[in-house]
């Protein structure tokens, strides 16, 4: 009866982390083009910031959730 509720909950919750890693990724990718570059570039600087705040919202979620990497 709850098996189908806690595999939904599993499955999402592993989405959830790929994401936030995925996110993570993007944000150290977009900084590290900023840090590079010789001028300051508007654009550049505000995607930098719109990939830290989705990371940081879907980090909080994970958080939120009680959602805990397991090491293999």
């Amino acid at each position: 009866m709850f098996s189908k509720k806690h595999k939904l909950r599993q499955e999402y919750n592993e989405k959830l982390l790929a994401l936030v890693t995925e996110m993570k990724n993007s944000w150290v990718r977009q900084s590290n083009f900023q840090e590079l570059s010789f001028e300051f570039n508007e654009e550049l600087y505000y995607q930098t910031k719109i990939a830290q705040a989705k990371y940081i919202f879907l980090f909080r979620e994970v958080k939120r959730r009680n959602i805990y990497i397991q090491k293999k």
